[in-house]
């Protein structure tokens, strides 16, 4: 992962880097200690992540931010500074900014937060590779059965929510086709009856379906943090969640709480199955 730090203070510069360098989270292709600077070597250099102070003499960080973000740069970046006023903080969440850091540097929480937005890139560029996958594959023809129709409806909906690859992606599938082509009311039985059709470790087959599901809700409580009028998390966080909880793993992730947002698999198997019906109506 490329990294540039930008900081009007030469010594939280050096600490960062030994940061970065001592464990092993990415390689510093740039820093600069001037806003203006930082701007042009950033629109130069496109790093990955960016370490950006909020105050600096010439150009303060959150108008970089907003500026880079305006003109589609991809980009992450993480707020380093002093101010603790909410007011600001919220503002560089506005602006795009994915978590604020306090100074003093504490080395512990500069590593997990780096590590989080590594696995947050590499997430994305796994769901890019998974698209491009799915638009190569041809359109189903006309006389294919309603229940392939279902299929394709169902990985669409696990392939926008990056969870396509997981092992639990292929338990969500034969258990809302079954639901769908016997039309059963999964309120009126439980997930593990479901799953005892299909093996006969039942209990296996739906832990790997929620921790399939607990990945999709933190992949789309990112998308909300990146855009809040993003298209899956618009059709999906009220739909296949409870949208509460998604705000939960919303605040999780930005650390404004140590709690989590929760998941109801029937919620979420019964709105994947509502939207094969509407897709075969």
């Amino acid at each position: 992962m490329k990294i540039f730090i930008l900081d009007d203070d030469l010594s939280i510069i050096r600490i960062l880097k030994k940061i970065i360098f001592d464990r092993n989270l990415g390689i510093v292709i740039g820093d600069a200690s001037e806003g203006k600077e930082g701007l042009e070597e950033i629109l130069a250099t496109e790093p990955d992540l960016v370490l950006i102070d909020m105050l600096m003499s010439d150009k303060d960080g959150l108008s970089i931010v907003k500026e880079l973000k305006e003109i589609g740069l991809k980009t992450q970046f993480i707020m380093i500074s002093q101010v603790s006023s909410k007011q600001m903080v919220e503002k560089a969440y506005r602006y795009g900014v994915e978590y604020y850091i306090y100074k003093p540097i504490n080395a512990l929480e500069v590593e997990t937060i780096i590590k989080r937005l590594k696995d947050k890139i590499e997430l994305e560029n796994k769901m890019m590779k998974l698209q491009q996958i799915f638009n190569d594959i041809p359109p189903l023809n006309q006389n294919d059965l309603s229940t392939t129709y279902c299929e394709q409806t169902i990985n669409a909906a696990l392939l926008k929510l990056g969870v396509i690859g997981e092992k639990g992606s292929k338990d969500i599938v034969k258990v809302v086709k079954f639901v769908v082509e016997n039309k059963i009311n999964i309120n009126d039985i439980t997930i593990r009856e479901i799953c005892s059709q299909f093996t006969e470790n039942p209990k296996s087959m739906e832990q790997r379906i929620r921790r399939t599901v607990n990945i999709a809700l933190g992949n789309l409580a990112s998308l909300g943090i990146e855009d809040y009028m993003n298209e899956t998390f618009v059709e999906y966080s009220n739909t296949l969640f409870n949208f509460e909880q998604v705000k939960k793993e919303m605040d999780y992730i930005r650390q404004k709480s140590m709690i989590r947002g929760s998941i109801n698999i029937k919620k979420f198997l019964t709105g994947l199955a509502m939207h094969c019906e509407n897709k075969n109506n």
